[in-house]
C-alpha cells in the first residue's frame, strides 16, 4: 500500500486546555500520537500546515493546503480540520481538480481531554483515503460524504447529508 500523508491543520483535534487561562489553544498536533495509541501500522507521513481554529480559516490558509497537497509526491492524503468549516474547504479543495483522493476529518472533542472522537474519525479517514477513488471527502462519525454534500448539524452535533 502506498504512503498517506497526513496533514494537520488545527481544529479541535488539536486543541490543548490551559489550566492557567482557561481557555483551549494549540501547542502542536497530536496526529503522531494518535497514531501511535490506535497502533496504525500503516505507511504514514505526517505534516503541520498551521494550527488553528477552523472559524479562524481564510482563503489564504486554504491555498496553502492546495500548495501542500500539490508539491506532495502522494496520491492519497488525510486532513484534520476543525469541523465549523471543514465543509467549506473540502469544497474549496475540489474545486481545484487534484487527481488525488483527499480525506478531511475532524473531531468534536479535543483528543487531549481523553474521551475523544479524534482517534475512531482519524482512524475511520485512514481507511477511507485507502479505498475511495480520487476527489474530495469528508469523514466523520464513521461516514464518508462527497465534497459538497454535507453538513454539520449544529443541533445534534453529527454530520450528515446535505
Amino acid at each position: 500500500m502506498e504512503q498517506i500523508l497526513v496533514l494537520s491543520t488545527g481544529g479541535t483535534f488539536d486543541k490543548t486546555y490551559d489550566l492557567l487561562t482557561g481557555h483551549l489553544h494549540f501547542k502542536k498536533s497530536f496526529v503522531p500520537s494518535i497514531l501511535t495509541l490506535g497502533r496504525s501500522t500503516l505507511d504514514t507521513e505526517a505534516q503541520t500546515i498551521f494550527l488553528k481554529d477552523s472559524l479562524d480559516i481564510v482563503a489564504k490558509d486554504r491555498e496553502s493546503i492546495v500548495k501542500a497537497i500539490e508539491n506532495a509526491s502522494h496520491n492519497r492524503v488525510v486532513i484534520t480540520h476543525g469541523t465549523d468549516s471543514i465543509a467549506e474547504t473540502a469544497t474549496f479543495l475540489e474545486s481545484y481538480s487534484l487527481g488525488k483522493t483527499i480525506v478531511l476529518t475532524g473531531a468534536m472533542i479535543p483528543y487531549s481531554f481523553g474521551a475523544s472522537d479524534a482517534l475512531f474519525n482519524l482512524g475511520s479517514a485512514l481507511a477511507f483515503a485507502q479505498i475511495l477513488s480520487s476527489g474530495v471527502y469528508v469523514a466523520m462519525n464513521g461516514k464518508y460524504y462527497k465534497a459538497g454534500t454535507v453538513k454539520k448539524n449544529r443541533s445534534t452535533g453529527y454530520f450528515e447529508a446535505k
